[in-house]
């Protein structure tokens, strides 16, 4: 049961007649694994925390750059030339100091993938390199493990929900861009943010067995024009990652 702390916190949820208690403690009890502590990290270690996921687990190498608090809303200056793993740790402890949360201060490779999915019940893709996007896809297909993609570009983002035996990023997008098509550029502060709250969104859905995730669907969202839109995106049988012939491996990618 909840206590009475519990009750009081998560109010606004037992309230909603498709959440109530039971499901709340659901989430209490579910784990999720965030690789990537930047803008779109920042949204979605926010609202799983204050959602109350149960225990929540941060892969991320880098440590907290000035030009990152245009966006990186999670972070202060506080933490300048830090971990933005730990940084991240401190702003969710002061928020929710009921949820467990660990830290990974290391990139997220072919070599370390497979143990450190293994023990979360759902994997957020809050990456910024095609690299880690496409081997987290990879990752989470071989151990079948459910997760959110999401990506951000100037003023522009897209996310899609991955589960088990569903279409895969790579259904969608065969392999990552070559290098020079893998351009260095500006990007609209708050659009990560909007990206991460539906990544959170899906999290929280599949969670509590609502059926409207992004399964074999990309949203591609506009932030500039606010033009939202649907595109089927539907399971590739001879898809190299998830078809007929599965990888039985990881490899990095190089681009």
């Amino acid at each position: 049961m909840l206590s009475r702390l519990e009750k009081e916190r998560y109010l606004h949820h037992i309230m909603l007649e498709d959440v109530g208690e039971e499901s709340q403690l659901k989430l209490l009890k579910s784990s999720v694994l965030v690789v990537g502590a930047g803008g779109l990290g920042s949204a979605v270690l926010m609202y799983l925390c204050a959602a109350g996921i149960g225990k929540i687990a941060i892969v991320d190498f880098d440590v907290v750059d000035m030009s990152n608090l245009q966006r990186q809303i999670i972070h202060s200056q506080d933490f300048l030339n830090q971990s933005k793993a730990s940084s991240a740790k401190a702003r969710l402890k002061q928020l929710n100091a009921g949820i467990g949360i660990e830290i990974f201060e290391e990139r997220f490779k072919a070599h370390n993938a497979l143990s450190l999915i293994e023990p979360y019940d759902f994997i957020i893709d809050a990456t910024d390199n095609f690299n880690a996007k496409f081997l987290i896809n990879d990752a989470c297909v071989l151990a079948q493990k459910p997760y959110s993609h999401a990506g951000v570009l100037k003023y522009r983002g897209q996310s899609m929900s991955v589960l088990p035996n569903s279409a895969c990023l790579v259904c969608v997008f065969d392999k990552p861009p070559k290098k020079g098509l893998n351009p260095i550029s500006g990007l609209f502060g708050v659009l990560p943010g909007v990206l991460g709250c539906i990544q959170a969104s899906e999290c929280l859905k599949y969670f509590l067995g609502f059926e409207t995730l992004l399964i074999n669907t990309l949203l591609i969202a506009d932030i500039k024009t606010m033009d939202f839109k649907k595109i089927q995106a539907p399971k590739n049988p001879e898809c190299r990652v998830c078809g007929t012939h599965k990888i039985t491996h990881l490899q990095d990618y190089e681009i």
